[in-house]
């Protein structure tokens, strides 16, 4: 949209305003993900929100339902917002009037692109003050705040103070006393501010598009929550496909949720506070306080966000349509041609326990073979519970990894029921391709285990059917890779092509490689020394064949120069001259033999005629 064709009437210019400058994200999630799913569940219909700083347009779409407000600094963003708001305020937080007040403010952004640098610099416990008087009474703040000491710092490989691009206006360290650098030092400053923090939220994997969103209070209650093991894991793992990184941050974040710290080290957080009510005020819309216990990104527009949400029972799924959509009975990821995403599933109860991979990599890791055998005995027990008469698993235990099974006590159980298979799968291929997805991660990833170091992927996955108690030959480890080639071609929205190298890859994943994903310097040092290794075992190898060719070679030289001695001796020619006679009169023998049996022949033909 240009300057022309926007509605000036709703762009109001206080000044200050940045004129060549644009502060909308590049990337953007599927109907403004699960910053704009909160938001949404957290204005009530009918209310005045102001919505600071720069957030993704689809964040609009969803306050739909409430009179919005933008507060920005850069004029193109106006322009490019002015159709999806009531009112577009342009320079920073100075040219709010000062008797306008809202009944959600939301800041998610952060502090620092609310404030413009064409005019005076206010700092930011000033913005904050300036945001929280525009905060009505009764009325709420979602404020986010970036973490100086996140994931996203410790596994980049290039430090964060050497930013030498037009957006780093501010470098956030944690020697910059005017900015808090903790949950803690948050709390701190919006109760200063005559405000109550009720809830904060975890971002992951990054903190200005963050796919997941977890409640830090449950995050550092419910350590080894198997819902958060997954959902960290997904994310993280997700989040830096396309980036170099030092380590596997999918890894360092499920290990900081166990150790009770993967809300300390989240990229950001999203923390909400209420301003107190006045009693002689009017009457305002209340902000609705079923507040999610977490948010996750689905990946489809039009589904919305998959919640999770504390009831009375325990946890509860959730699922957020997009506003102007709905979600569809038995709406497919990308194609029904193998696997697909039922929403209707995600109604019941969320299943506890702990995450069935973490378990197993945990004992893999203390070489623990008890547990494993117990864990995998349980885990092929449970599936064949699973299995109809003719021995065939169909929908979400169809798609039962050790990735999608918690486990608590001795019960299993598929944690999210959403993937579901098209066609009932064999119970030995459902088996076999939850081992084999386990195994590859298992050799790939660089993971101690007891087994021999010379096994394949294939090979182990067979070692691990055994500990279940089930003989997995080649052959099913085949067809479930298959299967799995299948399912993700179907789940990815793969093309015949597609699905076909898909399955070549699969096929030929060996434990020399390092795992899918990001590249992590770490994990493929880790590969290269996997690869040296291999490569040491096969020239010793191959030094040890040639040594015993060298050998066989000499012992035949010299068999071959004794029978050449013996060959030219008196007494081999004597011998000779003995043994030949011999040797004429069973040739002439045999003659003999042959033509009294050729003259006995035909009378014998014509005695059977």
């Amino acid at each position: 949209m240009t300057t022309e064709t926007a509605p000036a009437d709703r762009i109001t210019l206080p000044g200050g305003e940045m004129l060549a400058w644009s502060d909308l994200p590049q990337e953007r999630l599927a109907d403004g993900g699960p910053v704009a799913a909160l938001a949404a569940r957290l204005v009530p219909p009918g209310a005045r929100v102001l919505v600071a700083g720069p957030h993704d347009p689809a964040l609009l779409d969803q306050l739909g339902h409430a009179e919005v407000t933008c507060l920005l600094r850069s004029h193109p963003d106006a322009v490019a917002l002015a159709q999806r708001a009531a009112h577009v305020v342009v320079g920073g937080p100075a040219g709010l009037p000062d008797d306008e007040t809202y009944d959600v403010v939301i800041a998610a952004a952060g502090l620092d692109p609310v404030e413009s640098v064409e005019g005076t610099r206010l700092g930011w416990d000033r913005v904050l003050a300036r945001l929280v008087a525009a905060v009505r009474p009764g009325g709420a703040l979602l404020l986010r705040l970036d973490n100086p000491l996140g994931l996203h710092r410790l596994v980049a490989t290039t430090p964060w103070y050497a930013g030498r691009d037009d957006s780093a206006w501010t470098i956030g360290g944690v020697l910059d006393r005017t900015h808090p650098a903790n949950r803690d030092q948050l709390r701190e400053r919006l109760t200063a501010a005559e405000l109550q923090p009720v809830a904060c939220w975890a971002a992951y994997p990054d903190a200005s598009t963050p796919t997941a969103l977890l409640d830090t209070d449950h995050l550092d209650r419910d350590a080894g929550s198997g819902l958060f093991d997954a959902v960290l894991h997904g994310a993280c793992a997700g989040g830096f496909t396309n980036d170099t990184v030092l380590q596997d941050p999918a890894r360092l974040a499920v290990d900081a949720l166990h150790a009770g710290r993967a809300a300390d080290l989240a990229p950001g957080w999203l923390m909400l506070a209420h301003r107190p009510a006045d009693p002689a005020a009017p009457t305002t819309p209340s902000v609705d306080r079923d507040l999610p216990v977490a948010l996750v990104q689905t990946g489809r527009p039009g589904i919305g966000v998959l919640e999770v949400l504390h009831g009375p029972s325990g946890w509860r799924w959730g699922l957020t349509a997009a506003t102007g959509t709905t979600v569809p009975a038995a709406a497919p990821f990308a194609s029904r041609e193998a696997a697909y995403r039922d929403a209707d599933a995600l109604s019941g109860p969320v299943p506890s326990g702990r995450l069935l991979r973490t378990l197993l990599l945990d004992a893999a890791l203390r070489r623990d073979l008890a547990t494993l055998r117990t864990l995998l005995h349980g885990y092929a027990g449970w599936l064949a519970d699973q299995a109809d008469t003719d021995g065939r698993i169909a929908g979400a235990a169809a798609l039962a990894g050790t990735d999608n099974v918690v486990v608590d006590g001795e019960r299993y159980a598929v944690l999210d029921p959403s993937w579901r298979a098209t066609d009932a799968l064999p119970t030995d291929v459902v088996l076999a391709r939850g081992l084999w997805r386990f195994a590859a991660g298992l050799l790939t990833g660089g993971y101690a285990h007891p087994w021999s170091s010379t096994l394949d992927v294939a090979g182990l996955t067979v070692v691990l059917g055994g500990l279940t108690g089930h003989d997995v030959d080649r052959a099913t480890v085949a067809e479930a890779v298959e299967a799995e080639a299948a399912i993700a071609a179907a789940l990815h929205g793969l093309d015949h092509d597609g699905r076909v190298n898909l399955a070549t890859e699969l096929h030929a994943v060996a434990p020399t490689d390092p795992p899918v994903g990001a590249d992590s310097y770490q994990q493929l040092r880790e590969a290269w020394l996997r690869q040296r290794e291999e490569l040491t075992r096969l020239a010793a190898l191959t030094a040890w064949t040639e040594e015993l060719l060298t050998s066989r070679e000499r012992a035949l030289r010299r068999a071959e120069t004794t029978i050449g001695l013996l060959s030219g001796s008196l007494s081999y020619r004597v011998g000779r001259l003995a043994i030949t006679p011999a040797r004429l009169a069973k040739r002439g023998a045999r003659a003999a033999k042959r033509r009294a049996v050729a003259a006995l022949a035909p009378p014998q033909q014509e005695e059977q005629q």
